[in-house]
C-alpha cells in the first residue's frame, strides 16, 4: 500500500480539497482531454510500481508455477496463479468466439479447430457448398467427425456425404472481415487481423489438419534429441518463393528460418518473446532481444534447421502452427530495404518497404494476396504452391463489414454473396421471418479464444493517440483523478466486475437465446489442460493432492475458494458432471458487488477521496455507436453498472462513428499509455500453443497484454 500511494500522490494532488467537509468541492471541473501533454518520463517506474501493487500475487505464483519439475506441477501451480490474476479483477472474461447461431455453406470440420496458434485461419482445404447446408445435415456430419477424427478418412466421406444429399461443392470460398491487416510482415506483428491474412500466404515446418493431427508441411521428417533440447527438422526439396506476381524468387532453404527468427527478434513487435523462456527456450532468445548476446550466430536457430533449447519444453511442437514459426525468405527481405541485427532495424523500420503490402512479400503458400483497404482481400491461388493439388479452395475472398447494418452479413450470406455468417439478435428475428432459422441455422462451435474486459489502472490518454479529435473523454481533471484512484482500488475493481449482467450484455450479439453459450469465466479454459499424474500442491495454507486427470480448473477454482474471492470460474457439475469454465455466469452477483464497494468506499476515503451518489466515479466506455448492436452492448453495460450502485458509478460511453475509430483506442495502441479508456471491451487473446503460459505470460512485466490495463 505504500507503494502505491506514492505513485497515486502525483494523481491526487488536484483533490486536495476533497473529503475537507461532507460537500465536495472539485478544485478544476476544466474538461481534461484539451490539456494533456504526452509525458512518459516516469511511466516505466509508475508502471513497475503499479505491477507490484496490483499483480504482485500473480506474478509470485507464476515464478513458482515456471520453476515446476514436472509437466503436471507446473499446470496445478499455473492455476494456482491464475486464481491471484482473476483476484485482481484487472480483467473480466466475457466469452469465447463462436457460440452463437450462424447459417454457412461451409462443411464442418474440414479445416483445423486446434485451440491454439493460426491452423485454423488456413482455408485452402475446407469444402464447401454451392447451397446453405441444413442444420440436420450438420448434425450427422458433427457425429461422423466424432467417430473418424484421426483415421484420415473424414474429409473423403464428407465430399461423398454431401453429394449423396444433393449438394455441390465449389471450389471458392468468400467470407467477411472487419480490420484491415495494418502489415503482411507475420514475424512483426501480433495481432490477429494481421495474422490471420498472411497465415494464408506461407507454410510452417508442421501443421494441424482438419482432424487436429500435426502433419508435415515445409518439413518432411524431424528428430528429437534424448534429452529433449535439440529438434531437428528435415525440408522439403523444391519449394519455391515467389512474389505477389507468381514470379520465382528463390527455393525454401534452412537459412529461411534462421533469417526468420532473427528479424522476429530484430523487430520487436510483441510476439518475440514467444522464442525465449516465456515460449520455446530457444537457447540466448532473450538474450539476443534484450541486448546481451548481440552475434545472432550464438542464438539457437541453425541453417541445418536445428532448434536448440535451454530447457526441455513440453508444449515446443504446438508451437509450429505460428508465426513466430514462419519462414522468410532473405535475399527478398533485403531487396526490400530488410537489415539485420535489432539496433539496425530499428534505426531504419519506418523506411523499409518489406511487409507494407501484400506486394511487398514473399510466398510459398497456397495464395497470393491483393488488398483494397476497406473493402477487400483476395487471395488467388498459388500455381507453384508444393501441395496445390490437395488446395480445394482456389480463390478465397474477404470482403470487408465494418458492422454498422446488423443484417448486413446475413443477407449477404442468403443471397450468396458470403458462404456463412453469424445471427446476431437482428439477423436472428429475420431469419425466422424468412423461414430458414429452423431448417438453417446451428449453433457454432466456441474455441480458445477470450474476449475480456480491461481495466485501465494508469490512465494517461483522454483521446485517440492516433487522432486527437476522436473519443474524446468529457472527464474533469478532478473526476479523472478520482478514477484513476478508484480504479487502483482491488475491492472498487471487483466491485465493477462483479456488477455487470454479462447475460444482457451478451444477448445484445448473441440473441437472448444463446447469452450465455459462449460466456466464459476464466482466461485460460478450464479444460485446456488436465494433470497427467498425481500432484500435490499447496491451497490456501494446506498441502491438496490432486489424481491424475485433475481439470486445470478445478484447481483455479479451490484456490479462489481459499482466498474467499466470490468468483465461480469452474463448475464441476457441467457438461455432464465432466466440469466445465463456460456457459453460465460465474461472476455477476449484485450483493457480492455492494460489498465489494463498500469496502472500496472505506479505503478510498482514508486515502482522502470520497465516493458516493453525490460524488461519483466516471467510467469511460468506448462505444462503437454506428453499430446498432454494438451501441446496445455498451448501453447493456451502462444500464447494469449504474443500477447496481445506485449512482455512485456513472459509466460515460465515449461515442465513435467507425469500426478504425473504435480499435484506435484500444486495440492498435502498443503500450499502455495509449490506452483511451478506463474499461475496453474490444479484444482477447488467442492461445500460440498447447500450455497455459500462453495466456499467463501476457499478464507478466512486460507481457503483451499487460498494456491493456494502462502500464507497460
Amino acid at each position: 500500500m505504500k507503494k502505491l500511494l506514492v505513485v497515486l500522490l502525483s494523481v491526487l494532488m488536484v483533490l486536495s480539497m476533497v473529503g475537507c467537509k461532507k460537500e465536495e468541492v472539485e478544485v478544476d471541473d476544466s474538461p481534461l482531454a484539451a490539456t494533456v501533454e504526452k509525458n512518459t518520463e516516469n511511466y516505466a517506474q509508475e508502471s513497475e510500481t503499479l505491477y507490484d501493487a496490483n499483480l504482485g500475487d500473480f506474478y509470485s505464483y507464476y515464478q513458482k508455477a515456471k520453476e515446476a519439475t514436472s509437466v503436471s506441477e507446473r499446470f496445478a501451480l499455473m492455476a494456482i496463479a491464475e486464481a491471484k490474476l482473476l483476484e485482481s479483477a484487472v480483467l473480466l472474461p466475457l466469452s469465447s468466439k463462436g457460440g452463437n447461431y450462424a447459417i454457412s455453406r461451409v462443411a464442418p470440420y474440414t479445416s483445423s479447430t486446434v485451440l491454439w496458434g493460426n491452423d485454423m485461419e488456413r482455408y485452402h482445404s475446407i469444402i464447401v457448398a454451392t447451397e446453405l447446408i441444413k442444420a440436420s445435415d450438420r448434425e450427422e456430419m458433427k457425429a461422423k467427425y466424432a467417430e473418424l477424427k484421426g483415421t484420415g478418412t473424414y474429409r473423403e466421406w464428407a465430399v461423398g456425404f454431401l453429394k449423396d444429399k444433393g449438394y455441390e461443392v465449389k471450389d471458392t470460398y468468400t467470407m467477411t472481415y472487419s480490420s484491415d491487416p495494418q502489415t503482411w510482415d507475420v514475424l512483426a506483428t501480433s495481432r490477429s487481423a494481421d495474422s490471420e491474412a498472411i497465415i494464408n500466404t506461407y507454410d510452417g515446418l508442421m501443421e494441424y489438419d482438419e482432424e487436429n493431427t500435426l502433419q508435415p508441411a515445409l518439413a518432411v521428417s524431424y528428430t528429437v534429441s534424448e534429452d529433449g533440447l535439440v529438434y531437428t527438422f528435415k525440408l522439403r526439396e523444391g519449394v519455391k518463393w515467389v512474389d505477389s506476381q507468381g514470379r520465382e524468387v528463390g527455393e525454401v532453404t534452412a537459412d529461411d528460418f534462421v533469417a526468420a527468427a532473427q528479424h522476429c527478434m530484430d523487430a520487436q513487435e510483441g510476439l518475440e518473446y514467444l522464442l525465449g523462456d516465456a515460449g520455446a527456450h530457444i537457447v540466448n532468445a532473450d538474450a539476443y532481444v534484450g541486448g546481451d548476446v548481440t552475434d545472432f550466430s550464438q542464438v539457437g536457430v541453425k541453417a541445418v534447421d536445428k532448434y536448440t533449447l535451454d530447457a526441455p519444453t513440453s508444449y515446443f511442437m504446438t508451437m509450429l502452427g505460428y508465426g513466430v514459426f514462419a519462414p522468410m525468405n532473405r535475399a527478398y527481405f533485403l531487396s526490400k530495404g530488410g537489415v539485420f541485427g535489432v539496433d539496425n532495424y530499428q534505426a531504419v523500420a519506418g523506411t523499409i518497404s518489406y511487409g507494407t503490402s501484400p506486394e511487398n512479400i514473399a510466398y510459398c503458400g497456397p495464395y497470393l494476396a491483393v488488398a483494397t483497404p476497406n473493402n477487400s482481400v483476395v487471395f488467388t491461388a498459388n500455381e507453384s504452391y508444393w501441395n496445390k493439388e490437395n488446395v480445394t479452395i482456389k480463390k478465397l475472398t474477404w470482403l470487408f463489414n465494418d458492422g454498422q447494418d446488423p443484417l448486413k452479413a446475413y443477407n449477404d450470406a442468403v443471397a450468396g454473396t458470403i458462404d456463412g455468417a453469424g445471427l446476431n439478435a437482428s439477423a436472428v428475428v429475420q431469419c425466422k421471418a424468412d423461414e430458414l432459422f429452423d431448417d438453417y441455422a446451428y449453433v457454432s462451435s466456441t474455441d480458445a479464444t477470450s474476449y475480456c474486459a480491461f481495466v485501465n489502472i494508469n490512465r494517461k490518454a483522454f483521446a485517440n493517440y492516433n487522432d486527437s479529435t476522436v473519443a474524446v473523454s468529457t472527464q474533469t481533471v478532478n473526476q479523472a483523478a478520482k478514477t484513476n484512484a478508484a480504479l487502483q482500488n482491488v475491492h472498487f475493481r471487483r466491485a465493477l466486475l462483479f456488477a455487470l449482467d454479462r447475460g444482457a450484455y451478451q444477448a445484445q450479439t448473441d440473441g437472448e437465446d444463446l447469452k450465455y453459450a459462449s460466456m466464459i469465466n476464466s482466461f485460460t479454459p478450464g479444460t485446456f489442460v488436465m494433470l497427467e499424474e498425481e500432484t500435490t500442491v499447496e491451497i490456501g495454507g494446506k498441502e491438496k493432492t490432486y489424481p491424475a486427470g485433475t481439470f486445470y480448473g478445478q484447481i483455479l477454482q479451490d484456490q479462489l475458494d481459499a482466498d474467499g474471492v466470490k468468483i465461480k470460474a469452474w463448475d464441476a457439475t457441467a457438461d455432464g458432471g465432466i466440469g466445465s469454465s463456460t456457459q453460465y455466469d460465474g461472476w455477476y452477483n449484485l450483493q457480492n458487488a455492494k460489498a465489494e464497494l463498500k469496502e472500496a468506499i472505506k479505503e478510498l476515503k482514508e486515502q482522502g477521496v470520497t465516493v458516493s451518489s453525490v460524488n461519483p466515479v466516471h467510467i469511460d466506455l468506448v462505444a462503437y455507436a454506428a453499430s446498432e448492436v454494438y451501441l446496445n452492448r455498451a448501453k447493456a453495460f451502462k444500464q447494469s453498472v449504474e443500477a447496481a450502485f445506485e449512482g455512485a458509478v456513472i459509466v460515460d460511453l465515449v461515442e465513435v462513428s467507425s469500426s478504425k475509430e473504435w480499435y484506435g483506442a484500444g486495440y492498435y495502441a502498443s503500450t499502455g499509455y495509449d490506452n483511451n479508456y478506463n474499461m475496453y471491451d474490444v479484444s482477447g487473446w488467442g492461445p500460440d500453443f498447447g500450455d497455459p503460459s500462453s495466456y499467463l505470460d501476457n499478464f507478466v512485466p512486460g507481457g503483451y497484454m499487460i498494456k491493456s490495463i494502462g502500464i507497460y
